[in-house]
């Protein structure tokens, strides 16, 4: 007869026809050591924040068109930087609002009458 047996597994997943399914263990601490060192551990990461990022600017340029009227509604747009984002429907919204508003005043306009014809036979 032999002494032998077998050393017992240390994680469930290690042992063989078991069947577990445990998740696996955690990994052992190490001492903490300089960065880099070997048996050094980083600082654990910081817990995730569940709380909405504050608003920010996009950086979006708004090119000046020589329109005061377009330019002025455009420049409104800015005003949607400052907000959390279900703030920035009631902006773009009225953004779009004055952008139709200033398009029907160009529709709305006399067209300018035609020049006189020019008769050079004279």
């Amino acid at each position: 007869m032999s002494d032998w047996t077998p050393e017992p597994a240390t994680t469930p997943e290690a042992a063989p026809g078991t069947g577990s399914h445990a998740p696996p263990a955690a990994p052992r601490a190490t001492a903490p050591g300089p960065p880099g060192a070997p048996g050094a551990e980083e600082a654990p990461a910081p817990a995730p924040s569940h709380e909405p990022a504050p608003p920010a600017p996009l950086g979006v340029p708004r090119t000046p068109t020589g329109h005061a009227g377009v330019d002025a509604r455009l420049e409104r747009l800015a005003d949607a930087d400052h907000l959390a984002a279900h703030g920035h429907i009631e902006v773009y919204e009225d953004v779009h609002r004055g952008l139709r508003d200033e398009l029907t005043a160009l529709d709305a306009r006399p067209a300018p009458s035609p020049t006189p014809p020019y008769d050079n036979r004279s």
